[in-house]
């Protein structure tokens, strides 16, 4: 009886243990998506069009700021037609930042999920050669809610990462 048990211990650990050194593993698709130069070079392109943007509203709100303040200055003098007329002149200059702003919210965001989504395509037909070539049964995606524990040995994050950018050269 005692043999059959050890038998048994014996046969589930040499199943464990190959099932976790050849079947399974995992990526961590978020870090593989910032680390890789594909990754790295849209991260830089969105942060300069930022900055030229900031440029451009930083520009637009001191020009709106000049004007509400020649507005205040001259209000002493104009009549009150003209203070209305010169009050919807700003307010209409204020809503043409405001959409201004939005739009470029709305495109930087598109960029951004435009160069996921074609950064994250290449990386899934990387991640499926290394799968087939490495001969894994299963390959999880590593994130804070999904995979609670991994040991690091079966990390392909940076295998996948070096594939990536070797395709890319």
């Amino acid at each position: 009886m005692k043999r059959l048990v050890l038998v048994a211990v014996a046969l589930l650990f040499t199943a464990s243990t190959a099932f976790a050194a050849g079947g399974v593993a995992y990526i961590d698709l978020q870090k593989a998506l910032n680390l890789s130069e594909a990754g790295v070079a849209a991260k830089n392109e969105i942060s300069e069009q930022v900055k030229k943007y900031e440029a451009i509203v930083k520009e637009k709100q001191e020009t709106l700021m000049a004007r509400k303040q020649d507005i205040e200055k001259q209000a002493v003098l104009l009549s009150d037609d003209a203070k209305a007329e010169k009050a919807r002149d700003y307010q209409q200059k204020v809503k043409e930042l405001e959409r201004f702003t939005k739009d470029i919210q709305e495109e930087l965001q598109q960029k951004d999920a435009d160069f996921t989504k074609q950064i994250l395509s290449e990386i899934f037909k990387v991640i499926d050669v290394i799968g087939k070539d490495g001969d894994y049964d299963v390959i999880l995606e590593k994130t804070e809610s999904s995979l609670l524990y991994a040991d690091e040995r079966i990390d392909l994050t940076q295998k996948v990462i070096d594939a990536y950018n070797a395709k890319k050269k």
